[in-house]
């Protein structure tokens, strides 16, 4: 899921059609709570969160996608 703050949300909508972001759901959220409160303090980031919502790690700039399919594995096999 894609979680967008910044700007406005026709900015958004205009991020999504260009990079063409539609095998995920994506969220707006003008309060900048639901960053604060998984503590993204920047552009890019990424948050990997287990089933039950718990954070397992985050990223801040790209992240590798090696490291996020291993913890999601090991993340669903000890759920």
């Amino acid at each position: 899921m894609g979680l967008g703050t910044q700007d406005g949300l026709g900015e958004a909508e205009a991020f999504v059609a260009e990079h063409g972001t539609t095998s995920f759901t994506m969220l707006w959220d003008e309060s900048f709570e639901t960053w604060q409160e998984i503590g993204i303090t920047s552009q890019p980031a990424a948050v990997l969160l287990a089933a039950d919502g718990t954070p397992i790690t985050g990223w801040v700039g790209p992240f590798p996608t090696d490291e996020v399919v291993r913890l999601a594995a090991e993340s669903t096999a000890s759920a």
